[in-house]
């Protein structure tokens, strides 16, 4: 698998240039400091003069990065304890959602995120991160869980859409998506939803229906792939960067839209180069969200969570 994007490409022949320097120095016994130094600082310069210039289709592209932390990389440094739920209890397990009830600094608190794979055989297990509606179930079931206990919930969206296959078609997955659309409108926990990576269609929607929308500075949320837009708009998917453009799926633009409510910087580069980092900020972010949210009583969240979705896509007509 290609792990090198290509606007990183001028970064990949300077790092071999001081991975080369770096073991001729061991091998010789001679002292290259200076140099290793000086290429260092190269590095980094043309890191942060590449990425402060990203247009969306190289940010999409930053989110689909195949070395990008996914949802079970946060949950690792985020949380302790983490218990994994399987099955939906109707049909059977699905690898793309993962569910379970963990606890974050001290306190209890449901997790579920789209999982992706990173490799071929794990892609397979996980169906590229691309849920069936038993995931969707599954999910259903650990929120409804989190209700009962009193736990709030926070959703890691990570999938360009849920599985469009024949199983899937026949075990529902349309309706499995309408039903956690309809029950998480109705939830009387907080719900904080975090865009990871990708946040695809109803794929993403199917755990997407929030109290507070987070995303990251490099990920995108929309209604339709840039290549599916393309496809539709263009008949040629050829076309997804001026697709992704006519979407408006930067994070700026959600927050403009009052789609999401706070963009996440990722260290300089992407988050795949610091996961720490990432899931460092990340954990600040939650924190000062929960803390806003936990003090609502159950009725008020509700509410606000309904104002929340009418007023987005509202348009003031003058006649």
């Amino acid at each position: 698998m290609e792990s090198h994007l290509p606007f990183e490409r001028p970064l990949v022949t300077l790092e071999k240039q001081l991975e080369d320097l770096r073991q001729q120095s061991q091998e010789s016994h001679i002292d290259f400091c200076e140099e290793i130094a000086a290429i260092e600082r190269k590095i980094e310069a043309v890191r942060r003069d590449a990425y402060e210039q990203l247009g969306i289709w190289e940010r999409i592209q930053l989110a689909r990065h195949p070395r990008r932390p996914y949802a079970l990389d946060y949950i690792e440094r985020l949380f302790c304890n983490f218990e994994e739920i399987h099955g939906d209890r109707l049909f059977g397990d699905d690898g793309a959602m993962v569910c379970g009830p963990a606890m974050f600094l001290g306190a209890p608190m449901m997790v579920i995120g789209q999982q992706k794979g990173r490799d071929v055989k794990e892609n397979i297990r996980r169906n590229f991160g691309c849920p069936h509606p038993e995931g969707y179930r599954k999910a259903l079931r650990a929120m409804k869980l989190a209700e009962k206990f009193s736990m709030p919930i926070l959703c890691l969206i990570d999938t360009s859409g849920a599985y469009p296959g024949v199983g899937s078609e026949e075990r529902h997955v349309g309706e499995a998506i309408a039903v956690n659309i309809r029950e998480m409108s109705m939830l009387r926990v907080p719900i904080i939803g975090v865009v990871i990576g990708e946040g695809g269609s109803g794929g993403a929607l199917g755990i997407g229906v929030v109290d507070r929308l987070l995303i990251f500075e490099n990920a995108y949320y929309s209604v339709i792939s840039p290549e599916g837009c393309a496809a539709i708009l263009w008949k040629d998917r050829a076309k997804a960067p001026e697709a992704a453009k006519a979407l408006r799926l930067s994070p700026q633009q959600l927050i403009d839209f009052s789609i999401a409510d706070e963009v996440l910087p990722e260290p300089t580069g992407g988050a795949h180069l610091d996961y720490d980092a990432a899931a460092n900020t990340l954990k600040k972010t939650i924190s000062k969200h929960l803390n806003e949210l936990l003090p609502f009583v159950p009725q008020d969240l509700i509410d606000s969570r309904h104002a929340r979705y009418r007023k987005i896509g509202q348009i003031n007509l003058l006649i």
